[in-house]
């Protein structure tokens, strides 16, 4: 497998359609009304429907990049290629796991899916967390305990914030 100096033409198509459709799922979720209302109405079920494309487009774009892999800029020093290519495999991460969780949000409709979804979020972030600490850490000469103390912190103040808007 030969590492590529640029992302091809299918990433792109990739990476773009995703990102349209992400708008398209932040509008969808932003002007609907109230889901707890009552059954889901068209509004729902376009933002679901965008949801499941988003989630396949999401995997696929994954084993093409694991497939396709592409050259880090050389040009950078060895510390910024890391914590690029880590910040680059967190999103895809971060894009997987909030549309998992919101599939598994709609799959408990009427159950206690907000917390459970909540609960799956907040473990995928705070192994994420941890890494991105680590990284600071090892490469950005921060004592590992003050960068797990300020990520961490960070991370549960992001989480507390969203509880109270979800639960709002």
């Amino acid at each position: 497998m030969i590492d590529r100096l640029q992302y091809g033409t299918t990433a792109k198509v990739f990476h773009w359609l995703v990102v349209a459709l992400l708008l398209v799922q932040y509008l969808i979720g932003w002007l609907m009304p109230d889901v707890h209302a009552g059954p889901p109405g068209a509004p729902m079920t376009f933002h679901i429907s965008f949801g499941i494309v988003i989630l396949v487009l999401i995997v696929l774009r994954f084993a093409w990049r694991l497939t396709h892999p592409v050259a880090p800029e050389s040009s950078l020093p060895p510390w910024q290629r890391l914590t690029s290519g880590a910040v680059h495999w967190a999103l895809y991460a971060l894009v997987l796991a909030t549309t998992v969780t919101g599939w598994l949000f709609a799959s408990f409709r009427g159950t206690n899916a907000f917390w459970i979804a909540t609960a799956i979020a907040g473990i995928v972030v705070f192994f994420e967390l941890w890494a991105i600490a680590y990284i600071r850490a090892r490469y950005m000469d921060t004592p590992f305990l003050q960068a797990v103390f300020q990520i961490v912190l960070g991370g549960v103040i992001v989480l507390a914030v969203g509880i109270l808007i979800g639960a709002a």
